[in-house]
């Protein structure tokens, strides 16, 4: 009997030098084969689509798209393809987001390369990995309770954007866009919307 087809993964991470590291440790384990690596996450579904990977492994933090929206756009042009978020920034709304789009798995960078290859395997085996201490430290956490809006909004102020360059942005009234930071800002707990901002940053809601 021939040896079965190594798995094929797709790496995307804009940090080349880590992407190349994780090529490297991959390539060492005997049922893989790095068949692509992009630096930008709306790159991601059109290597998928021309290299045909089983398992696609995405930093969350790339230019033109996030890990976090290339996945779920993944689920829909190739859902065959499972998909490893692997992130340096372990954080419970992160996981959260991750979960919702569609992922199977959600590793931080640090953990082991052993560890990493064998979440690729067990999500091709249907399973879907969580690190067990993102797991807990989302679970302590609550649920984001911001809106996809009060995110819009909150993210394209965090600039220092007055209100009347949100609404244009985003095609708001000037009245609903100071409402939507308003409530953000009550729901953080934070004294202004920069504060906010970084609150809803550093718990992976943005």
């Amino acid at each position: 009997m021939s040896d079965p087809e190594p798995v094929r993964v797709l790496l995307a991470d804009d940090q080349s030098m880590v992407r190349e590291a994780l090529a490297t440790l991959l390539g060492l384990e005997d049922d893989m084969e790095v068949v692509a690596q992009v630096g930008r996450g709306d790159a991601v579904v059109a290597a998928a689509k021309a290299y045909a990977p089983d398992v696609a492994l995405l930093d969350i933090e790339m230019p033109g798209m996030t890990g976090i929206e290339a996945a779920a756009l993944l689920r829909t042009e190739c859902p065959r393809v499972k998909v490893v978020i692997v992130t340096t920034f372990g954080r419970p709304g992160y996981l959260r987001r991750a979960m919702e789009s569609g992922a199977d798995a959600f590793l931080v960078k640090d953990a082991p390369a052993a560890q990493l290859a064998e979440a690729v395997r067990r999500v091709l085996r249907g399973e879907r990995v969580i690190d067990p201490t993102l797991a807990a430290a989302a679970l302590a956490d609550g649920a984001d309770p911001l809106t996809a809006r009060e995110r819009d909004v909150l993210t394209a102020a965090a600039d220092g954007s007055v209100n009347a360059d949100v609404a244009r942005l985003l095609g708001l009234s000037e009245g609903t866009v100071r409402n939507y930071l308003s409530t953000a800002i009550q729901k953080t707990g934070a004294r202004n919307r920069a504060e906010a901002a970084r609150i809803a940053r550093e718990k992976g809601w943005l």
